[in-house]
């Protein structure tokens, strides 16, 4: 029997949005030199693709509370990421304005946007006991 309340993994915009930020990511991070990347660059794709990462794996645990654990790591990953490593890169001189500018307006989307997802999550687990 297929659930329709199942939504895949691909579909959500959460996980879309990830791997937008992975991709402009990465462009960033293959556009440091071998220095660069061994002192800030591997922490800041590190951070970057976590993300999506643990969303990934919360999104496809059973339980609701395990799912959530996922989601905080996801969202901890994305807060380093977007709201530190980037700012010293740029702070640096080491990306460029239009790199920075797409990599800062795709985080502020997906921080909004996770941030509404978990607090469905908790609301999702909330009607499941009530049932």
């Amino acid at each position: 029997m297929e659930n329709k309340n199942y939504i895949p993994l691909e579909k959500l915009e959460v996980y879309q949005l990830a791997r937008e930020l992975s991709r402009t990511g990465w462009k960033i991070y293959e556009q440091l030199n071998w220095q660069d990347k061994k002192i800030i660059g591997d922490q800041f794709i590190t951070a970057t693709d976590s993300y999506g990462a643990n969303l990934t794996e919360g999104y496809l645990r059973h339980h609701f509370l395990d799912k959530i654990k996922f989601y905080y790591n996801a969202r901890a990953s994305l807060k380093e990421a977007g709201g530190y490593w980037i700012e010293l890169l740029k702070e640096r001189g080491k990306v460029s304005e239009d790199d920075y500018k797409k990599y800062v307006r795709t985080y502020q989307d997906v921080s909004v946007r996770f941030q509404n997802f978990i607090t469905a999550t908790y609301k999702a687990k909330t009607n499941y006991e009530i049932q």
